[in-house]
């Protein structure tokens, strides 16, 4: 097969993807997700799945510019603080953890628990803001942590406020998280809770993606009407705990869309949302 023939088969977003690229991307978000602060090379290339020998170049090439910095015995590497002034930017367009600071604050004094606010990138979502309650137990994650889009209750909040056709697109992914391991989906279940929340404004995870952990999530929209993030609620004790809850979530997504420019209130009431889901031998097959 020639190289022209490979091109077609590749989808657009795969044939235009600069392997270079990619792979110094992988490294970044590897050494970002790190628990410690320094990882050697080995453990980036077991991690990111590439050659020492490319690994190597690209940590030089990335150090060169501060996006990395190697540790004092030249044995690990770091984020650079090149990151800083990246983000610093990223941070300065990004008015929707700014305006979300109050409604978190709110949210975890009112219920104890961690409330925190996350954005969707491509087909992840990031942690943007938190603020934790004073609850005896505390569930809390770190400002940046990656998810997949469609993980637990966000990902049901985000999936029922996108467009008919594009939620089918979305849902005929081949690895969906809505309930935590994809080889754990439960079709009809996600599709009523993709539903509720259409009404509700919030959708549940009880103990879907893991044990003990409940959780409820509300969209937040855009000036357009489409999902830009959502507000989560963690660490809550039980079941009837979320129902509570949920309400409380849903008013905090609302009250941020209106801030970010989203009309929820008038005739066009989430232009994005569709009316119903379509029926599910159409929508999974």
């Amino acid at each position: 097969m020639d190289n022209k023939a490979k091109d077609k088969k590749k989808g657009a977003h795969e044939r235009y993807v600069s392997p270079a690229v990619e792979q110094a991307s992988l490294i970044l978000f590897s050494l970002a997700g790190a628990r410690s602060t320094y990882m050697s090379l080995t453990e980036i290339c077991a991690s990111v799945g590439i050659h020492k020998s490319k690994a190597f170049t690209i940590l030089e090439t990335l150090q060169r510019f501060g996006l990395v910095r190697k540790n004092t015995d030249a044995r690990g590497y770091a984020l650079g603080p090149g990151l800083i002034s990246l983000s610093r930017k990223v941070l300065d367009d990004l008015n929707a953890p700014i305006l979300a600071e109050p409604i978190l604050e709110g949210l975890a004094k009112k219920t104890g628990t961690t409330a925190a606010l996350g954005l969707i990138a491509d087909r992840n979502v990031f942690v943007a803001a938190k603020r934790e309650g004073g609850g005896s137990i505390v569930v809390t994650m770190r400002v940046g942590h990656r998810f997949p889009l469609t993980y637990g209750c966000h990902g049901k909040a985000i999936a029922a406020f996108l467009p008919e056709k594009e939620l089918a697109v979305l849902l005929k992914d081949k690895k969906l998280y809505f309930q935590g391991d994809p080889a754990k989906l439960d079709k009809d279940k996600t599709i009523k809770d993709i539903e509720r929340c259409r009404k509700d404004w919030f959708a549940e995870d009880l103990e879907e993606t893991a044990p003990g952990l409940n959780a409820v999530a509300s969209p937040v929209l855009g000036p357009n009407g489409r999902p830009t993030g959502y507000i989560v609620l963690l660490g809550l004790a039980s079941a009837d705990m979320a129902h509570r809850y949920g309400p409380l979530v849903a008013e905090a997504g609302k009250a941020l869309s209106r801030k970010l420019g989203a009309n929820i209130d008038g005739e066009l009431d989430c232009p994005a949302r569709p009316q119903k889901v379509k029926k599910e031998e159409k929508i999974w097959r």
